[in-house]
């Protein structure tokens, strides 16, 4: 089956581009945290899968080694600090030679009663400016502005906040949603409606581009991330998208980068993704191994059960024709299909499996015999997969497989 027959149907009128967060937000996740060569090595691979700008810490030494070992590779995409809306920050920005910063701000009353009770919207946003104007006109980096809670911000404040920054050099505005309770319908208002503040921020401001930075506390952090770029066709000429690989972050974390690649590529025709799918699950393996995090086997796109059989339902109709139970071939992520034993598993796909070991099509007796000594393990309360070598076993032990066979004969 060709892949065209479902996919590539609804090009965008917006040029979607990835800024990846992994090596900021992502290991801001507690019990995460990657050394100078691994975070280099991440960075390579997010370069390989498409990701056009990715952002870093540069405060502790390790950091500082990280973000020179990734400046050094000079990739092709760009490469930014993250910064407090301080101006010791754009220093160090400055002193480690980054071209471009994202300067991280609240924007919303609950963070400005909570952190500054004393200070007055005026004295917050002459600050904001005084800091942007630094780091644009004075430094010359290109500025991002990121507008921490904006999915619960006053917009009339938020929309002078932007048009402030705007005049004073800034190039792009996030909209972070910093709690994920943003909505993706089109109808929902402001301040938290998706849709609408992509919208308003273009047509109610000077600011020349948008970004959204999703969180999933709802779950909801890939539709979001995927609602402001659809809203931003017709709007704007291009959407940044700040995402994280596996979406490992602060709290339920945010968008993953693969989801939001694979999405753009399958459905929306972004052919800049072409052929860089294929390194989705190596760099989500790698990521994994280099920070402590665990990858769940379920995970969508680069698990390593995403494309895991074992009933027999399912067993029956990936052996007949792998399309029946999978959306698209494993490869294209660069996943590998698993088929395997369990409770659930029908005489198909068990005899599949002795066939693989044998090389030759075992008789129908020999089957059931198969059949019975796994329902057997299983009814003394087993519950995982038989590993090959357990499945091997089994057959030893009905005189199936010669002792000490190991391979076809």
């Amino acid at each position: 089956m060709d892949l065209k027959q479902f996919y590539y149907k609804l090009p965008l009128k917006t040029e979607p581009i990835i800024d990846d967060s992994t090596l900021r937000d992502g290991i801001q996740m507690p019990g995460l945290a990657a050394g100078p060569k691994d975070a280099a090595k991440i960075a390579e691979l997010l370069n390989e899968v498409g990701v056009e700008r990715i952002e870093l810490f540069h405060y502790q030494e390790p950091d500082k080694k990280a973000a020179k070992m990734i400046m050094d590779l000079n990739l092709k995409m760009r490469v930014a600090g993250w910064c407090r809306a301080v101006k010791e920050d754009i220093d160090s920005a400055v002193s480690l030679g980054f071209k471009e910063v994202g300067i991280s701000h609240p924007v919303s009353d609950i963070h400005f009663k909570a952190k500054w009770p004393e200070k007055t919207h005026e004295q917050i946003l002459a600050n904001i400016i005084d800091v942007v104007e630094y780091s644009a006109k004075t430094c010359g980096l290109r500025t991002f502005v990121h507008g921490e809670d904006s999915t619960r911000a006053d917009w009339d404040f938020e929309r002078e906040i932007i048009n402030s920054v705007a005049e004073a050099g800034a190039e792009c505005y996030r909209v972070c949603d910093t709690v994920g309770i943003g909505l993706s319908d089109a109808n929902a208002p402001l301040p938290n409606g998706i849709p609408a503040k992509v919208v308003a921020i273009k047509k109610e401001t000077k600011m020349p581009a948008i970004e959204i930075h999703a969180h999933d506390d709802f779950g909801n952090a890939v539709e979001n991330t995927m609602a402001a770029i659809k809203a931003a066709q017709g709007v704007w000429d291009k959407v940044y998208a700040s995402t994280t690989f596996l979406g490992i972050g602060e709290r339920a974390g945010n968008a993953e980068t693969e989801k939001v690649i694979l999405n753009l590529y399958l459905h929306h025709d972004v052919q800049k993704f072409e052929g860089k799918t294929l390194k989705l699950k190596e760099t989500a393996d790698y990521i994994g191994k280099a920070t402590g995090y665990v990858v769940p086997p379920n995970k969508a796109i680069v698990g390593d059960y995403g494309f895991a059989h074992e009933s027999g339902i399912h067993t029956h109709g990936v052996l007949n024709d792998p399309w029946t139970y999978e959306p698209y071939p494993p490869e294209l992520v660069g996943n590998t299909r698993r088929l395997t034993i369990g409770k659930q598993s029908g005489k198909g796909i068990i005899k599949h499996k002795i066939v693989e070991l044998l090389g030759n099509e075992p008789d129908e007796q020999t089957v059931a015999a198969v059949v019975d000594k796994i329902k057997d393990t299983y009814a003394n309360g087993r519950r995982a997969s038989l590993k090959e070598e357990e499945f091997k076993r089994i057959l030893r032990a009905l005189k199936i497989l010669p002792e000490n066979g190991n391979c076809k004969a």
